[in-house]
């Protein structure tokens, strides 16, 4: 008898509001911040993107747990997705540790990488050391999410979400207006905390899932290279891509702090615009997965060209209106009019970049739910390189476009990547590699 086919919208939604959540709380602390003044605002952008690129390293297992469980479950392995559960649990702790000792011991040369102006340092510094320990506690919740939605529980990780992000945001509204940039790590690191604690509950009570005191360090090899399959070219791929990008922030600084302002405040609404693509995305890659797994081929290959032209449609629709909503939207973090001016011409740009963006988020994830993990990053590292920061570089600084060029680079990056993730979809050159795919979860 064969398997129900899991449908996308349980998952999809919950996922969405999951995803608007967390950016919503982004979104009020860089304007809580922007009340402090605009070096505050561009110092948080500065330390939050060090502290996104530290994370990246936990996408070395990341990017692999949810699509081996994914399969796993789907061809009806439950022992085999357990056993790599416990495996994701060990190996965050190692990886999520490495990174907040990073964070913590390497603030300095880290801020100095990015160009952070030196008027920013004494405000950046302390952020990202008291971030530190987020690090590691992301990493646990990061799994243990990761694994609940595998086994389709959206909605159960959807409600830890909320818990946290409402914790997070009170804490934030209470402790930034007094201890500045530091109070939002301290709500952050109690919000995660608590996070951890609900994710612990919900493995023992709706999946059956006790982890012993061994699964939280102990490194299983046979299940960590199922995940390394995926989860290296995965991670590689985001780690090209946040290096490009760090670049262009790198740029940005160089045009001085009111451009760091502005890229701060439209990469905030920027988070939002993309929300459905991201979701439906994360969505593709769970139901492919299941799919994969069950050998439904056809089936996947359906569903991500439907899912497709719903999230093209949805990030046309999204960019324009957050373009014509520009001037009410950037009220909320600057009376500038120079800030504001620039900004709505950076978000008419983004109404051309955004359907670009969303052939990767879409395209990508299902190519990695196939097991077709290599192509991307071979692919994309070398428009990452010369699109996205040599372009940033060339247009911002040596042809004089400033900021608008750097947005140019974005734009023209996500489309050459997200074509050329298309044609390997469209082609079927992904079959073999989730054939293939089918093929190790039985060795497991």
């Amino acid at each position: 008898m064969s398997r129900a086919t899991p449908k996308l919208w349980p998952l999809l939604w919950p996922l969405f509001l999951e995803l608007a959540l967390g950016m919503a709380v982004g979104l009020v602390a860089t304007a809580l911040a922007a009340r402090v003044s605009d070096g505050a605002a561009g110092a948080f952008a500065l330390t939050n993107q060090l502290q996104a690129t530290l994370f990246i390293v936990f996408r070395v297992i990341g990017a692999g747990i949810g699509v081996v469980i994914t399969q796993a479950l789907g061809s009806g392995q439950r022992g085999a997705a357990d056993a790599l559960a416990r495996a994701a649990l060990g190996a965050s702790s190692w990886i999520g540790l490495g990174c907040a000792l990073a964070a913590w011991a390497g603030a300095r040369p880290l801020l100095g990488l990015l160009q952070a102006p030196a008027e920013l340092l004494p405000l950046a510094l302390p952020f990202l050391q008291w971030l530190a320990p987020g690090l590691l506690l992301d990493a646990w919740n990061a799994s243990m999410g990761s694994v609940m939605r595998a086994h389709l529980r959206a909605r159960e990780s959807l409600a830890v979400l909320i818990v946290m992000n409402v914790l997070q945001l009170g804490l934030a509204l209470v402790w930034m207006p007094a201890y500045g940039l530091v109070g939002f790590a301290w709500a952050l690191i109690a919000s995660r905390f608590l996070a951890l604690l609900l994710h612990s509950l919900l493995w023992a009570q709706r999946l059956d899932l006790r982890p012993r005191v061994a699964d939280w360090w102990q490194w299983r090899k046979p299940e960590v290279a199922a995940m390394l399959h995926i989860g290296l070219p995965g991670a590689a791929e985001n780690i090209a891509w946040r290096l490009a990008f760090m670049v262009s922030v790198a740029v940005t600084a160089q045009l001085g702090s009111q451009a760091l302002a502005v890229h701060a405040y439209v990469m905030q609404l920027m988070h939002f615009i993309l929300l459905g693509g991201l979701a439906i995305g994360l969505s593709m890659e769970i139901l492919i997965g299941h799919l994969i797994g069950a050998g439904k081929l056809r089936e996947a290959n359906r569903l991500l060209r439907r899912s497709l032209a719903l999230g093209l449609a949805s990030a046309v629709a999204v960019a324009g209106a957050a373009a014509l909503a520009g001037p009410w939207l950037l009220a909320a973090f600057t009376r500038d009019e120079q800030i504001t001016a620039l900004a709505l011409t950076l978000l008419w740009w983004t109404v051309l970049l955004e359907p670009g963006r969303t052939f990767n988020l879409v395209v990508i994830n299902a190519l990695r739910a196939a097991g077709d993990a290599k192509y991307p990053v071979a692919v994309g590292a070398v428009s990452m390189a010369l699109v996205l920061a040599g372009g940033s570089w060339l247009l911002g600084l040596q042809l004089g476009f400033g900021l608008v060029g750097v947005w140019i680079a974005y734009a023209a990056d996500e489309w050459l990547r997200g074509l050329l993730m298309w044609r390997r979809w469209a082609t079927l050159a992904w079959v073999p590699t989730a054939r293939a795919a089918r093929r190790r979860l039985r060795r497991i």
